[in-house]
């Protein structure tokens, strides 16, 4: 099989991420767990990758100034269309040999109700300004989070939206809103430049694929107070973590400052994990924190280990804490017993 007849078998088996990698037969992730591809008519798994298989298959997919790129930094992020199925990929070196690892894009648009999120986010999105955070582990659907945001968003409000994203995954066609896409490498030089550069492009919304360092997240936190709705990612497990996060990567004179920032700003935090679902499938458990009076006063006064009991009694205007959520899953019979207590902080609450 070619590497498109790879990916498409990746789409049509339903599976998320295809990796290929040198000496290693071809290996697909479903439902969280890694098995060899097959070719649809056997059992037996595909033959081991050489080099020559992987050089073959970057030369086919990558542009010629793409092949310069992963040859002079040894990594590219880059979106493909491929029969009619779209994938986000990655191209390394792996000890000398390239290494690949596609995502396998939904080529339909999703929406919060598909998601299972709740009202209360859903009406975060009719805010002027904030800053909303997704936040989770890699591959924990943040990008179709945030894609259900934009989706939400360009089917309801008439305004304009800007995204920097790294690559583009989801491709979005204006409706009420107007949305302009911009990718990282080809549109723009660097998240933060594209955000700085945003304000001068009469945006209502600006959606940031990931806040990676500390001029990105600066930029995003004066952005959401000067009257635009940010929304954005962040690679951490809760809200409190969140916050620590963000003030942590500011220097130390700065710290007040930004927690002053933060407790005017941030608008809500919503931490999730895909978790393997009992019937089959995975199914996302979240912490979902709105900043309120109280939590906004916690961020100024650095009380931030005291969020999650705000969290717990606030539970009627839409907040939840992760082990909440999960014994909710537990006893709707969607996650196994184990799965809810591995991923719990406080296991004995299952049972409360």
């Amino acid at each position: 099989m070619n590497i498109k007849e790879l990916l498409s078998a990746t789409a049509i088996q339903k599976a998320s991420d295809l990796h290929l990698v040198f000496a290693l037969a071809p290996k697909v992730r479903r439902d969280g767990e890694l098995y060899f591809l097959t070719d649809g008519t056997e059992a037996e798994t595909l033959a081991p990758l050489t080099d020559e298989d992987l050089v073959a298959a970057a030369k086919e997919l990558l542009t010629e100034k793409e092949l310069n790129t992963l040859e002079a930094n040894r990594d590219l992020d880059v979106a493909k269309t491929v029969d009619l199925y779209r994938f986000r990929m990655n191209f390394s070196y792996d000890r000398g040999h390239l290494k690949i690892v596609a995502r396998v894009i939904s080529d339909s648009k999703p929406s919060l109700k598909d998601l299972g999120m709740p009202v209360s986010v859903r009406n975060l999105l009719n805010l002027p300004q904030g800053l909303i955070l997704v936040t989770g582990p890699t591959g924990c659907g943040k990008s179709t989070t945030l894609a259900a945001m934009i989706n939400h968003l360009n089917t309801e409000h008439n305004c304009h939206i800007i995204t920097l994203e790294d690559p583009i995954e989801y491709v979005f066609t204006s409706n009420k809103s107007v949305i302009s896409q911009r990718e990282l490498g080809s549109d723009i030089t660097s998240f933060s430049a594209g955000l700085n550069h945003a304000l001068r492009q009469d945006p209502d919304v600006i959606m940031v694929g990931e806040m990676r360092d500390l001029e990105t997240i600066s930029t995003a936190v004066t952005l959401a107070e000067t009257g635009h709705l940010v929304l954005a990612t962040l690679h951490t497990y809760n809200a409190a973590q969140t916050i620590d996060r963000i003030i942590d990567i500011f220097p130390a004179h700065q710290q007040n400052q930004i927690r002053s920032q933060l407790s005017m700003t941030l608008a809500a935090v919503v931490s999730q994990r895909l978790l393997p679902r009992r019937s089959g499938g995975r199914v996302a458990a979240r912490e979902i924190m709105i900043c309120n009076s109280a939590i906004a006063n916690l961020i100024r006064e650095n009380k931030i280990a005291q969020i999650k009991t705000v969290i717990e009694t606030n539970m009627k205007i839409g907040m939840i804490t992760m082990d909440h959520h999960l014994k909710d899953l537990y006893k709707a019979g969607e996650i196994e017993r184990e799965v809810a207590l591995n991923y719990m902080e406080e296991s004995k609450f299952l049972d409360a």
